[in-house]
Order: structure tokens, then sequence, then C-alpha cells
């Protein structure tokens, strides 16, 4: 009797044993945990249901409290949050994938052999390409169109310089846009050279190029979103905050995101036309658990690239050339008035001292009665030293590209000269005043990979490895920092702090594993980094 009556309570204890243990769908264990909560703690295990993390601690106590049929042993591997693009294309990423890649030429001549070789296989009627920059020639100068009449003089062709503030165009382009020489627009140029068109327009004037150039119909829009997804996966990106959709696009993405083609989170920037502002600003913020339109993305000026940067002072290499504002002061702050008397946020593009300036002005005069508005300057790229104390301002979070500042080195100095450059990319100082800095890429203007964000970020190098000595070491930003910027912060600047940005109890499973330590390891491996696997709310999507 005794046996079986101990037998008896074994079973029982046992029993009561499996009982006390809660269901789940998903135990992640023996991993390195980043959680990047408020005191960046590490983790061995968590615990998933519903597409969200019930429990993060060491592996013990979630495999003694918790079942699943789904484990993963991460075999002692790396998990960080799912990484958040602060500021991207997303879909024009994945639109660039249907035209001519133009990224990394390193002469005009190879531009014109790509734009041959592509349209002797696709024999497009109109030829469209991205991705040249005309700094990285041996000759810096803009390209003009006359080889292009030459080789297509019946084919219109529109090429859009990497920062997409230029496009170079043929004469057909420009006839069917009905751009001549007396064309004149506000808030940018139209090159001319000896009382000639030289197929170079800079920002506002692109307009009319735009309107001419045949729109994707909905097959390959939504291609183009399934594309870039498929590449942001690769990378860990889990989500990106898209820098201007129309709301045709916005709505696209929502019906793909519903019916569960399109599994990737996005923040979406509504763009800046009268159509969108209109439609937009007399309705609520729409929020479901992948899309958040809650934003307004306008630009201020252009690109430093172009010399379209709005200055306070003359360019160091054009004399008495200063950029330009490409929406007026006046305009600037009445629609800044319209969106403070919403719900939404309004995200300024902002690239020369002049123009962070006018928007700093703008927002802080339209916010001064409120709280929590978290108003963006999308890239904050140069900084008069008069301006940066404005960033103190809780209402306003700086959103920042630290692969600009590697890709730009080469030649920003020659545009603002020593003295304005000190003030230029200064990330540290900018976290150092507003307290967060939001970490993204601007893709496809620079590369996808979160990778060399976090590189650019902490090393101040390009993937070449230069400069050496890393570029202004002063404003480098520490691993912590950078992470931070690429996942919590990110977040928050998104008004998401709250369900994702970080692993913890309550918010999205949204994380990835990788295959070494970006912090701990040598900053030179930092770039061979891999991701071997993402998940969005506990579902593995690469």
């Amino acid at each position: 009797m005794t046996k079986k009556l101990l037998l008896a309570l074994l079973i029982i204890q046992a029993i009561a044993c499996t009982e006390k243990k809660q269901t789940v769908d998903t135990i992640v264990y023996n991993a390195k945990v980043y959680t990047v909560n408020d005191t960046f703690s590490h983790a061995e295990a968590f615990a998933v249901k519903e597409g969200k993390f019930v429990a993060v601690g060491n592996a013990e106590d979630i495999q003694s409290n918790y079942e699943a049929l789904n484990t993963i042993d991460a075999k002692g591997k790396i998990i960080f949050p799912g990484f958040i693009d602060a500021h991207c294309h997303f879909y024009g990423l994945g639109l660039e994938k249907q035209n001519v890649n133009l990224v990394g030429t390193k002469s005009f001549e190879e531009v014109i052999q790509r734009i041959y070789d592509f349209q002797k296989v696709k024999n497009l009627p109109f030829i469209r390409g991205r991705g040249w920059d005309q700094n990285d020639w041996e000759i810096q100068e803009f390209p003009t169109k006359e080889r292009l009449d030459k080789l297509f003089p019946n084919t219109p062709i529109a090429l859009t310089r990497v920062d997409g503030h230029a496009y170079l165009v043929n004469q057909k382009a420009l006839d069917m846009a009905g751009i001549t020489i007396e064309t004149k627009v506000e808030g940018g140029e139209i090159q001319q050279k000896e009382g000639k068109l030289t197929g170079i327009i800079i920002d506002n004037p692109m307009d009319l190029i735009d309107k001419v150039i045949p729109q994707p119909n909905k097959n390959q829009q939504i291609q183009a979103l399934l594309d870039a997804q498929q590449e942001c996966f690769s990378y860990g990106l889990t989500t990106v905050n898209d820098a201007g959709l129309d709301r045709q696009v916005i709505e696209l993405i929502d019906s793909l995101q519903k019916a569960k083609l399109l599994n990737i989170r996005m923040y979406a920037m509504i763009s800046n036309t009268p159509e969108n502002v209109e439609y937009y600003i007399h309705k609520e913020p729409y929020k479901t658990t992948h899309l958040n339109v809650c934003s307004f993305k306008v630009y201020g000026d252009g690109a430093l690239g172009s010399r379209g940067a709005a200055l306070k002072e003359s360019y160091t290499d054009k004399e008495n050339h200063y950029g330009a504002m490409v929406i007026s002061p006046i305009e600037l702050e009445k629609l800044a008035g319209r969106i403070a008397q919403t719900k939404y946020q309004m995200n300024t593009h902002a690239i020369g001292d002049s123009a962070n300036c006018q928007v700093l002005k703008t927002y802080t005069s339209v916010l001064k009665n409120q709280t929590d508005r978290r108003w963006k300057i999308e890239h904050a790229q140069v900084i008069d030293e008069s301006d940066f104390s404005a960033f103190q301002n809780k209402n306003i979070i700086p959103s920042v590209q630290p692969t600009h500042a590697t890709s730009d080195m080469y030649w920003a100095g020659d545009r603002l000269g020593e003295k304005r450059e000190k003030g230029a990319y200064a990330y540290k100082r900018l976290l150092d005043i507003s307290g967060q800095l939001a970490l993204g890429t601007d893709f496809p203007v620079e590369h996808v990979s979160p990778f060399k964000t976090f590189y650019a970020a902490v090393a101040r190098k390009d993937a070449a490895q230069y400069p050496k000595d890393g570029y202004q070491m002063e404003n480098a930003l520490s691993r912590e920092e950078t992470l931070k910027g690429m996942t919590i912060w990110a977040a928050y600047s998104n008004f998401e702090e709250n369900e994702k940005g970080s692993i913890e109890v309550g918010k999205f499973a949204d994380f990835i594993i990788v295959d070494q330590d970006i912090m701990q390891i040598p900053e030179d491996k930092i770039l061979q980094t891999k991701v071997l696997q993402t998940f969005i709310a506990g579902e593995k999507v690469k």
C-alpha cells in the first residue's frame, strides 16, 4: 500500500506540475537576447502567444512555466528586437527594381552602357533609372543630355539622381513635358548652358516630368511592394517608415496587409499634395496592427549633393548660390498650423542650415502651447551653431541617416567649407540635446542594410573602412545608442513605443536572430553580420 500511495502521490504531483505550465505558441531559448528595455538588460529565453511576448527571462524559468509545440533553440545566437528603419522609401525601392539600376556607376559612360543593356532586353516606351551620382565620377560635374538624345531620340528618358532631387532627361522627355528655355518654376532649377537646356532638372520643376511618366499599373505596384518586403526581411527590418506615399498606395498597402500578402509593418507618411492633405486632414489617423497613418511628409528644401539644400550663406564651391526652399516660409507655417490642430505629426525634410532654421522656428511657433507632438525633422543634416538649442524642445525629434555622413564626406566640405561642415551630420550632438534620435537609411538613396547604418553611426566610416580614423568622430554614437535609434527610439518617434522596439511582455513578437554580436565584435566585422531569421508577431518571415 505504501508503494502504491507513493506512486499515486508522484502521479498527482506530476499532473499538478504539468497543469501549472501555461501553453504558448512558441518558446525561444538558448539565446543572448538584447531586450532594449529601460535597463538594456539581457535575457536567455522568451515565450510568445498570439503574436506577443508573454514572458522574457532566463531559460529555466521560461521552460518551467511554459510549454509550446513550437520551440526554437537559438544555439547561443544573438537576438535583437526587429529593426525599424525610421526613414526610407519602401515603395520606391520596389519600383526601382523595375527600372535601370544606376547605383555605383563610376562614369557617365557606365550610365549610358547600363541604359543600353537594359533597353535592349526590356524595350520600354519610357526609360526610367535611378542612382547616378556625379560626385562618384572622375569628372564631378552634372551630365548633359546630348548622348541620350543621340542614342534614344524617340524614347523619353528620366534618370533620377541618387538623392531623388534631380533628373537627367533627354529632349524627348522635355518635349513631352512642355519644358522650354522659357519655363520657370520656383523652388528649384531647370539648368541651362549657353542658352540651351542641359537636361538637368532639380527639385520642384521635376513635377513637370513626373506628370508625363507612365504610372505603374496595380500589378506592378503589388510586385514592387512584395519585392521591397523580401529585401527588407533579409536584413532584419520588421517596420519601415515610408517617407511619402499617396492615398492610393497607402490603401493598396492596407488591403495587402489585411489579405496577409504584405506582412511587414509600416509607418506611412502621407505625401504633401493638396489632394492628400485635403483627404486625410479631416479624418482621424488610421491605425492597424501593421499600418500606422498618422503623419504628413513635407519637403523643406532640396539635397546637398545637387546643391539644392537651402543654406544661410553661399555654397563654398558655387559662388552666390544658396540652394532653395521648395516650400515658402508662409506656406510652411500655414500648413504646420493646420496640422497642429489635428492629431497628425508633421515630418519635414530639412537638409541645409537655412531650411533647418526655418522648420525649427515653424515647429516651435505652432506647437508652443502643446505637448508630446513628436514632430520630426527628417535628415537634420546641416545645423547652424545658433540653431542646435532648438532641439531641446520635446515636441521635436531629429530623424537622421548615418550612412549619409559616410557617403557625403568625400565632398560635403567642398559644398559647406570647414567651419560649416562641423555642424553637419552632428548625430551625437543632436542626441545629447534632444535625448533621442530616430535612425534610418533613406533607401534606395542609400543601401537597405541596417548594419551599414550601425557601422556608419559607430565607426563613422564607409563600407571601404574609410577614413581610417573615422569622419568627425566627436559625433559618433555608442553601440547602445545606435541600437536604440534603430529600435525603441524609432518606435517612440512613431508613437509605437508601447507595442514594439524592445523585447518586453505585451509587445509584438517582432525579433531577429543574427550570426554575431554587433554589440561586442570588432568594428571591422560589423558589416559581415548576417540575419539568420526574421520574425513578425512570432511568425517566421525570413
